[in-house]
């Protein structure tokens, strides 16, 4: 049976904009049309030349996209036949970086994180050995150091919260951290809405104290005192993002949850 031919061509393939990655947005735009059905299973992609004619970008561009699509799994690729559509397309999980500029998203994300970390720190403080422990201690101080040069830390918050997730002995907790990454500490939108370094300072001193708190009781294997330090910790962080999208007219999210 002959592969399904993609009409001449779906509005996905059109020049691209400059203003993102180029390979992210065609990427997008093709699992957009997978996953909505415009390109159905079987169907057979434009050749490498068809695809940067339409869209104005490089034959590396237009490879990286596909080779995306293929891990994903939204595509397959036959040797010297081309790519096509797959016959059992399931839409991968994903966060688009792009879809967090504002607080709103942020405070999405957030919330998708407590369920994930309430329970890992819970986990840390009953399994972590001495190295894992050690670990957690360290990414705190590089918190402590980089404050201390009027940095936000966000590197280096991010390394705390992955050593307690590492500190559970089950990796899919830092796979999930690995995955969301660095954006799910927005100190940016810190940076933007606290024009006063006093403010950021204060405000960043809070999250620290914070963070001591999880440590202490990770420290002391106290399973349900890590449970209730890390979740005030992300509570009372969304209550702060929550506040400053308030306060900037950042979008319905600000009136989204409890106060």
């Amino acid at each position: 049976m002959p592969a399904r031919s993609v009409e001449r061509w779906l509005p996905t393939f059109r020049p691209l904009a400059a203003a993102r990655g180029l390979t992210e947005q065609l990427v997008g735009r093709i699992a957009a049309d997978i996953t909505g059905g415009r390109l159905p299973p079987g169907s057979k992609l434009p050749t490498e030349k068809e695809m940067m004619a339409a869209t104005g970008v490089s034959r590396t561009v237009v490879r990286e996209a596909v080779a995306c699509l293929r891990a994903d799994g939204l595509v397959v690729v036959r040797q010297g036949v081309g790519a096509f559509v797959a016959a059992d397309v399931r839409r991968p999980f994903r966060i688009e970086v792009d879809e967090l500029d504002s607080l709103r998203e942020a405070l999405d994300v957030m919330e998708l994180r407590a369920g994930v970390e309430i329970e890992a720190a819970g986990l840390a403080a009953e399994r972590h050995n001495g190295a894992q422990l050690k670990k957690i201690a360290e990414a705190y101080r590089r918190i402590e150091d980089a404050l201390g040069r009027g940095e936000s830390a966000v590197d280096e918050d991010f390394s705390f919260h992955c050593s307690i997730a590492d500190a559970t002995g089950n990796a899919q907790f830092k796979r999930f951290l690995d995955y969301l990454g660095r954006f799910i500490i927005p100190r940016q939108s810190i940076r933007k809405s606290l024009t006063r370094i006093e403010d950021q300072r204060a405000y960043l001193k809070r999250i620290q104290n914070e963070h001591m708190e999880i440590l202490d009781a990770i420290r002391a294997g106290a399973a349900a005192a890590a449970r209730t330090a890390m979740r005030r910790h992300l509570v009372d962080s969304r209550k702060r993002y929550q506040k400053l999208a308030a306060e900037i007219g950042d979008g319905p999210a600000a009136t989204a949850a409890p106060s």
